[in-house]
């Protein structure tokens, strides 16, 4: 389908149920962690949705940054009936183009969809590594998904069975 029948923007406080509802299928088995609500309003201006020609929202993604350098791909989801149409290439076009803009060279993601990043330039990647000095740094955070990055002990559960993605923008 062609992106002129949808278009990608920033998220607005309004689509928090739509997030919500559109990750919950996912949620709910287990492709995707669950999140209170407070997390999703905290963190609105991560996120981009696409929405169709009448406005109806029909997907999400959210860019989380973790580092000078570096930042997460997140919640990256898009309405059943919209699969296969290239809704989540554009939002994933719009969170590449806000990193660009923000100076970021790495992307991260922990994904099930590993042909989907891969088409669109993501390898797979071991422990991913970050210098000591930096990696001191960031097991300070309280984000579960910068403690994933790091694959912290208390995180495994959440992370079986993914694959840590990353993509260079260089």
């Amino acid at each position: 389908m062609p992106t002129h029948e949808y278009r990608v923007r920033h998220a607005r406080t309004a689509d928090i149920p739509f997030v919500q509802a559109v990750i919950d299928p996912l949620v709910q088995s287990g492709v995707l962690l669950g999140k209170d609500a407070v997390v999703f309003y905290e963190s609105v201006q991560e996120f981009r949705i696409a929405e169709d020609p009448a406005g109806n929202p029909i997907g999400c993604g959210a860019l989380h940054v973790m580092w000078q350098d570096l930042a997460e791909v997140r919640t990256l989801a898009v309405q059943p009936e919209w699969l296969g149409r290239g809704v989540g290439r554009a939002i994933l076009n719009k969170l590449e183009a806000d990193a660009r803009t923000l100076g970021i060279e790495r992307l991260f993601c922990l994904t099930f969809e590993v042909d989907f990043f891969t088409r669109n330039g993501f390898e797979a990647v071991g422990e991913a590594t970050v210098e000591p000095d930096i990696y001191v740094e960031l097991v300070r955070s309280t984000d579960e998904g910068v403690a994933e990055f790091l694959d912290l002990s208390r995180v495994k559960p959440n992370t079986l069975g993914n694959t840590r993605m990353l993509k260079l923008l260089r």
